[in-house]
C-alpha cells in the first residue's frame, strides 16, 4: 500500500529506501504560512531562515514560469512569473511537485492547458534509485502515451510537465463496493496487459525480500533494534525468515501463475476515483497528482485512476489479486496508535473474489478481441475461474510476508509515525494462518514442480 493523503496513510509509500513517491493535496493555510503561495511572503518575515526560504520560492516561481512558457506556450507566454499561479504539491523526498495553472485574466488561445502540474526531480542516490526512475518515467510515458495515463506535456533535464487531474483516493470499505470492485478489476487487467521494455523475468519479487532479509539480518547481529523492541525480536527470531521464504518460493512458483506487467500496490490510497467537475476550484480544490485516463469522465460514470507505480514490475499475477483482496482488510486511517486498523471481517468472499476475476478475464478477452466481434470465447471458463482463486489463495501468503519483511526494516530507518513492529506482527501472524489453512492439495504442489523463475 502506498497512498499519500498524509504520511501515515502513506506509510507504505517510502518503500526500503525512504524515496518513493507521494500523491498528496496542495498544503493547507496552517502548512504553508498564511495560504500563501511560492513567491510570496510575511512582510514582517526578517530572520536569516525567512529569507532564504523567500529566495528559495522566488526562485522556483521563476523556473517554473520558464519552463511553463517554454513547453506550454500559448497565454502561459503573456504571463508574468507574478501572476502565475503556482502552489507545492507535497510529494516523496525524490521530487518536488508543483501545481501551475494560468490565472482567469489569461484564458488559454490554442488549446493549450491552462493547469498542468510541474514535477521536479530530486538528487539521485545510487543506481538502484536511477534505474527505478528510468522505469517510472518510461511507464508513464506509455501511461500517457495510450491515454491511460496524463498527458505529458513536456520532457525536461530534471523534470517533466504533467496533465493536471483533480480526484480522491477510495476508503478502504469501498474496496468492496461491487461497481467500484468491477471497475478496479478492469484497470488491473489494463496493467496487466502493458507491454513495458524492462526485464521481464519475475526477480523483483524474491530479490526484494531477500534484500529486506538481509537489511534484517544486520539489524539483528548488529542490536541496532531498540530494547523495548526486544520481544518482538526475539518472536522474529522463531520465526525464521530465511528458511520460510526459501519454501514461499517453491511453493509459489509451483503454483505456475502467469508471468505479467504488474503494479504490485494496488491498495486503496493507490485508487483514485475522479471528481466529476469539469472546471477546477482554485480556492477550494484539493490537489491530487494522479495516473488517470484523459478528458473529463462522463457525467453519472465513476471513472477510477491508478497512480503510484513505484513497486512496478514483471511478477506473478496472483501477486496483484491477493496482494489487493488483502488490503481489503487493512485500513491506514487510524489517527491513534498502532495508526491502522486489521479488519479480518472484511476479507472477500469467495462470491466478491469471482466477481473480481470474472470482470478481469472479460477485459482481458475483451481488448484480445475484435471490438466488433460477439464471439463467445470472450466469456471466461470454469477452469480460468478456478486457477485464479488457487493464485490468490497461494499469493495471500507472499502478500503478508512481502508487507511483513518490509515493516520490520521500516521499523528502524521510517521517520514516519506507525507502528510497524505491530503492522509486521499482523501481516506474520496472518502469513502462518493462511499458511496452516492450505489444502493439502496445495502444500504438494511445492514437492510436485519445483520450476525455476
Amino acid at each position: 500500500m502506498s497512498s499519500c493523503d498524509s504520511e501515515e496513510v502513506a506509510v507504505k509509500a517510502t518503500g526500503e529506501e525512504g524515496t518513493a513517491e507521494c500523491y498528496a493535496m496542495v498544503q493547507t493555510d496552517s502548512e504553508d504560512k498564511a495560504g500563501q503561495c511560492p513567491g510570496t511572503a510575511d512582510k514582517d518575515s526578517t530572520t536569516p531562515e525567512a529569507a532564504e526560504t523567500m529566495t528559495e520560492q522566488e526562485d522556483i516561481r521563476e523556473k517554473a514560469h520558464r519552463l511553463c512558457r517554454e513547453y506550454l506556450h500559448g497565454a502561459w507566454r503573456t504571463v508574468t512569473a507574478q501572476e502565475l499561479i503556482i502552489k507545492k504539491v507535497s510529494g516523496g523526498l525524490s521530487n518536488l511537485l508543483f501545481y501551475c495553472a494560468l490565472p482567469s485574466t489569461h484564458p488559454a488561445l490554442h488549446g493549450e492547458p491552462v493547469r498542468v502540474l510541474l514535477r521536479l526531480y530530486g538528487q539521485i542516490h545510487g543506481e538502484r534509485a536511477l534505474e527505478g526512475l528510468i522505469t517510472e518515467s518510461v511507464i508513464f510515458t506509455l501511461l500517457s502515451e495510450s491515454q491511460r495515463g496524463p498527458r505529458l506535456f513536456g520532457v525536461f533535464p530534471g523534470g517533466r510537465i504533467e496533465e493536471y487531474i483533480p480526484a480522491r483516493p477510495l476508503l478502504t470499505d469501498e474496496l468492496s463496493d461491487p461497481e467500484l470492485s468491477v471497475l478496479i478489476a478492469e484497470k488491473t487487467a489494463q496493467i496487466h496487459m502493458m507491454n513495458v521494455p524492462i526485464s521481464k523475468e519475475p526477480r523483483w519479487l524474491w530479490e526484494t525480500m531477500e534484500r529486506w532479509l538481509e537489511t534484517i539480518e544486520v539489524f539483528m547481529n548488529q542490536k541496532i533494534i531498540p530494547d523495548q523492541f526486544q520481544a518482538m525480536v526475539n518472536k522474529v527470531q522463531v520465526y525464521n525468515l530465511r528458511t520460510e521464504v526459501q519454501w514461499l518460493k517453491n511453493f509459489l512458483i509451483a503454483v505456475k501463475s502467469p508471468v505479467v506487467f504488474c503494479h504490485n500496490d494496488l491498495q486503496e490510497g493507490n485508487i483514485l476515483l475522479r471528481n466529476d467537475i469539469g472546471i477546477f476550484n482554485e480556492e477550494h480544490e484539493q490537489l491530487v497528482n494522479i495516473a488517470s485516463s484523459n478528458g473529463n469522465p462522463k457525467p453519472g460514470k465513476k471513472e477510477l485512476v491508478v497512480i503510484d507505480f513505484e513497486y512496478c514490475s514483471y511478477n506473478y499475477r496472483g501477486f496483484d489479486f491477493a496482494n489487493h483482496m488483502c488490503e481489503w482488510e487493512y485500513d491506514y486511517t487510524n489517527e491513534e496508535p498502532p495508526y491502522f486498523w486489521a479488519k479480518s471481517h472484511n476479507r472477500a468472499t469467495q462470491e466478491q473474489q469471482e466477481r473480481f476475476i470474472i470482470s478481469y478475464l472479460q477485459t482481458i478477452k475483451g481488448e484480445s478481441l475484435d471490438q466488433e466481434s460477439n464471439d463467445s470465447t470472450s466469456s471466461p471458463t470454469r477452469k480460468e475461474i478456478e486457477q485464479l482463486f488457487k493464485e490468490i489463495k497461494a499469493f495471500t501468503l507472499a502478500s503478508h510476508f512481502f508487507w511483513g519483511l518490509w515493516s520490520v526494516v521500516n521499523t528502524t530507518v521510517s521517520k514516519i509515525t506507525f507502528d510497524y513492529w505491530g503492522y509486521g506482527e499482523a501481516r506474520f501472524e496472518a502469513y502462518f494462518k493462511c499458511k496452516s489453512e492450505l489444502p493439502s492439495e496445495m502444500e504438494s504442489t511445492e514437492h510436485a514442480d519445483n520450476g525455476q523463475c
